[in-house]
């Protein structure tokens, strides 16, 4: 079995690919490869909308084993489709895959099956924010002050207006570093469980883990 899961940038590779390490190993001994990959082109969120679909199917249709997965980011809002939340969000993208079974003349209802929507809300950085202790050693410190956690509790309940990443890229320069998400997202990360990040992410992060535990 190969699970290919689309997410927006090498950012989002590498961290992705650092935190589920041990689960990534465990699952190719039982003889699943999971591979995290940036979207086609672009690596942004428009592309991963607009292109994944249609490179599921082709996956799909040449792979009887093949799993895909988009697992974009929640904010920006309406990006190629409208949508505000994750079911809105989840619902676009799988009419855009049987607008392309339909396109292609394709009635196999089996492919339905293997292709999943989920997504960070409202990006990658909500992670960061819920893994506080990882958090505060990146930034060279020993513990966080009052000020500056400006973040609501859980994250997920952060919002358009603030998404996680700012707030992070705020809290970076308030402390003269400047934020790499490509350094600084695996490195903190790499440190974290997954497990308990999911506990601390319910709403959107915990359903993917519960997925890639379950395969």
């Amino acid at each position: 079995m190969k699970v290919i899961i689309y997410v927006e940038g090498s950012a989002d590779e590498l961290a992705f690919e650092t935190l589920f390490q041990s689960l990534i190993a465990e699952k190719a001994e039982d003889g699943k490869a999971i591979q995290f990959t940036p979207a086609p082109i672009g690596h942004n969120k428009e592309m991963l909308l607009k292109m994944v679909p249609a490179n599921a199917v082709s996956i799909l249709m040449g792979d009887p084993e093949a799993i895909v997965v988009a697992l974009p980011d929640l904010y920006p809002p309406n990006i190629e489709f409208p949508h505000r939340d994750y079911e809105e969000l989840r619902d676009g993208m799988y009419a855009c895959f049987q607008h392309e079974l339909d396109r292609r003349h394709i009635d196999d209802a089996r492919l339905k099956d293997r292709f999943h929507v989920f997504c960070s809300k409202y990006d990658l950085e909500a992670l960061i924010l819920a893994s506080e202790s990882a958090l505060t050693s990146e930034l060279g410190l020993t513990r966080l002050r009052r000020e500056d956690k400006t973040w609501i509790e859980p994250v997920e309940d952060q919002n358009h207006n603030k998404p996680p990443k700012y707030i992070v890229m705020e809290l970076f320069k308030k402390h003269g570093k400047k934020y790499f998400d490509t350094i600084a997202a695996p490195n903190i990360l790499g440190s974290m469980d997954y497990q308990i990040l999911a506990d601390r992410c319910p709403q959107c992060f915990k359903p993917f883990v519960e997925f890639l535990t379950g395969l």
